[in-house]
């Protein structure tokens, strides 16, 4: 294996003293007067040496390292403390050790200390790793979302909440470093098992600063308590911080991104059904056979080949970045379509359009060898996320990957439909009035902060479905006195869309 690959299995990102000394200094702050100190995955020992410098109360240190020359390294910089303590630090993988046991005999209150790799089990498994965990569906993720990517996790993650759920009954404080969203996970997975907490925070870092790495950082502090069961994190902008920026924490069964207004607008959450439902854009996996820009008469794909084929199921193409930039669109991409719904037949393309057959045939290795379960025991050539609201003429749209709460309205180009790709959300419409009265309601400053209630912005697609068809629509429409008739919204005709479809 190469180093670089080793460096990635082994959370090879060591933590500077330093920060170190810093995360020590604000525990100090926070009143932590440890008598056990525990490093669940040490490296070469900066906050085990940073933890026994600052907290004279220490009597027990416990800790563990697969790494033997980072092991030994640490093992050699606490020869030189001259503090009196006892230590158990052992050579071997975290997942392999009895934590429950380790900690029975420790005095409390127990200090949680460190920094567990920064790593994906997906992303070890690419690199054949074996410093993974029992494999098990750590997040309970049904079976679409497992295949689809949910049941990914973080390592970090896995390792906070073993060393927790040793701890479980004792009097513990936990401060570690790790990514943001693994911090919310921790938190989200202990609040809805009622774990023991009495007080959860984060603490952005700069992670460029300490690690060189482009990632949303944290230390995430929690201390224990057997008598409160604790649901909200009071979020800081900095170590140094001394006031909370927001407070985020579970309510009615869902992660709340900023409680404060959660409470202003939650009359606005949507109780039942709403009326009109978000989609996702139309998903093929396969952008170099899929997708072409026009030049004269004929096309050019993403493989930079020219082909010669019929308009019927070329459609306008706007992305994600395009529906962030807003109007006026280039509308220089176009789709290729091949189903009107998900599992109908493509045969009849070859008697319709045997140029478009002919070209799918010429490119069916990529196609059928597209890595995504979905497209498994499907017809050929098949595309995901495709209905009858596909077509809808007129759509009210937004961008899941940028960070930006802006709704644009898209009408069709030549009385055809324009259609997006699965970057994207949208409400479909049969009317430029209707889209444009939904579009003056999503884009006011009551809609932006209701969502905003909900979105982590860190998150690498911060606006989805679930959190789209959280808002009433029609009863914000009434508390802005927009005169909007969302109730004529409910369905489109199936077979007005068939005729835009087939324009």
């Amino acid at each position: 294996m190469k180093l670089q690959n080793k460096k990635i299995e082994y959370g090879d990102w060591q933590t500077p003293i330093e920060l170190a000394q810093k995360v020590c200094g604000l525990l100090v702050k926070e009143g932590i007067k440890p008598k056990s100190l525990i490093e669940p995955t040490f490296g070469t020992g900066a906050f085990l040496i940073a933890a026994l410098e600052t907290f004279p109360t220490i009597k027990f240190a416990v800790g563990s390292e697969i790494n033997l020359s980072y092991y030994e390294t640490a093992q050699n910089l606490l020869k030189k403390n001259g503090r009196k303590y006892i230590a158990n630090l052992i050579h071997g993988d975290f997942f392999k050790i009895n934590w429950s046991e380790v900690v029975k005999s420790l005095p409390e209150p127990i200090l949680i200390i460190g920094n567990p790799p920064w790593v994906t089990n997906t992303k070890l498994s690419t690199l054949a790793g074996t410093n993974l965990p029992r494999k098990s569906n750590v997040q309970n993720h049904r079976g679409i979302e497992a295949i689809t990517g949910k049941s990914n996790f973080d390592i970090s993650e896995s390792i906070i909440l073993k060393i927790l759920n040793a701890v479980e009954e004792k009097k513990a404080v936990l401060a570690v470093l790790c990514k943001t969203d693994v911090a919310r996970k921790v938190l989200e997975n202990l609040w809805r098992r009622k774990f023991p907490l009495e007080s959860s925070k984060i603490y952005f870092i700069d992670s460029m600063r300490y690690f060189r790495a482009a990632v949303d950082a944290c230390l995430l502090f929690i201390s224990t308590s057997k008598e409160h069961h604790n649901s909200i994190c009071k979020i800081y902008n900095s170590l140094v911080d001394s006031k909370e920026s927001k407070i985020i924490g579970l309510r009615e069964n869902r992660l709340i991104a900023d409680i404060q207004l959660f409470e202003k607008y939650k009359n606005l959450i949507s109780k039942e059904n709403n009326i009109i439902q978000w989609r996702s854009g139309i998903k093929h996996d396969c952008s170099k056979v899929m997708e072409l820009t026009k030049e004269n008469d004929v096309y050019r794909n993403d493989l930079g080949e020219l082909v010669e084929l019929e308009d019927d199921f070329l459609y306008l193409l706007l992305k994600s970045s395009d529906i962030a930039k807003g109007p006026p669109f280039d509308f220089s991409k176009r789709m290729l379509v091949t189903q009107k719904s998900i599992g109908e037949d493509t045969k009849y393309i070859k008697h319709t359009t045997p140029k478009t057959w002919k070209y799918l045939n010429r490119h069916s290795e990529l196609l059928d060898n597209r890595s995504s379960q979905i497209y498994k025991k499907q017809p050929r050539f098949s595309i995901f996320g495709v209905g009858v609201y596909s077509f809808t003429p007129w759509k009210v749209a937004i961008s899941g990957f940028y960070k930006l709460l802006k709704f644009s309205v898209i009408g069709p180009v030549n009385q055809k439909p324009v259609v997006l790709d699965d970057t994207c959300y949208f409400l479909g419409f049969n009317s430029e009035q209707e889209a444009a009265c939904v579009s003056q309601i999503l884009n006011s400053k009551e809609a932006a902060e209701f969502y905003s209630a909900f979105i982590f912005w860190d998150k690498k697609r911060p606006i989805n479905k679930d959190i789209l068809d959280l808002l009433d629509i029609q009863k914000l429409a009434e508390e802005l006195n927009l005169p909007c008739r969302l109730n004529s919204f409910k369905t489109i005709p199936e077979k007005s869309l068939q005729l835009a479809f087939m324009k």
